[in-house]
């Protein structure tokens, strides 16, 4: 949990966990078995999410908060619910707490009514869609834990609906993800270049996994 600065009642860690785990409804002190049972209920929240969505779905704050609410709901009380803390990475700071209900409001009405349904065609449109849509909603970052991996399952969705691969993600790493982070930043200033990037490299990277050129 070293990777936030944060302060308030989600940051109480789990007795006993030598404040490496926030405090959890299945009372996990380990940090690998905690790793485990979050991977694990991703995987099934992924694949149901996957069954239920519709090519005409447009994804809405509320669904936002159902993929979380669904994968770590058995995990953790507040999941689904947005923070109640203010959370920084080093000497990036997420957006205030208090500003996540009314900035969810604008990224419904703004980015997620313009770029879902993801029926997009031509390759450029649909990276756009997939950077904006995933650079908002982790500068919001509107839940304690678990943002970049919502956002990551809403992504695979949104691609889903445009006939692209399930995103492959795992080359997000070294180099790849200071790019990311990168990319990130740039969004704060309504650059999304460098995340269309990011998910140009994505794309390639899935269609490669599932074995298609």
């Amino acid at each position: 949990m070293s990777r936030y600065d944060a302060h308030g009642i989600e940051s109480e860690f789990e007795p006993g966990s030598r404040r490496r785990l926030l405090r959890n409804l299945l009372g996990i002190q380990s940090v690998s078995e905690m790793n485990q049972a979050e991977l694990d209920a991703l995987l099934t929240t992924t694949n149901q999410l996957i069954d239920e969505t519709t090519e005409a779905q447009r994804f809405t704050a509320s669904d936002v908060c159902n993929i979380h609410k669904r994968w770590l709901g058995a995990i953790y009380p507040w999941a689904g619910a947005y923070r109640s803390v203010n959370i920084a990475k080093g000497d990036f700071m997420f957006a205030t707490a208090d500003q996540v209900p009314r900035l969810m409001r604008e990224f419904e009405q703004g980015p997620l009514r313009e770029y879902t349904p993801c029926r997009f065609n031509v390759i450029q449109e649909q990276e756009e869609a997939l950077a904006v849509i995933h650079a908002e909603l982790i500068l919001i970052h509107p839940f304690r834990e678990g943002n970049g991996r919502c956002a990551r399952v809403l992504a695979t969705l949104m691609a889903l609906q445009t006939d692209l691969p399930p995103l492959d993600f795992s080359g997000i790493e070294g180099k790849e993800k200071r790019r990311y982070i990168a990319a990130i930043h740039a969004a704060m200033g309504r650059d999304y270049t460098p995340m269309k990037e990011v998910f140009r490299r994505v794309i390639a990277h899935s269609f490669r996994a599932a074995g298609e050129k």
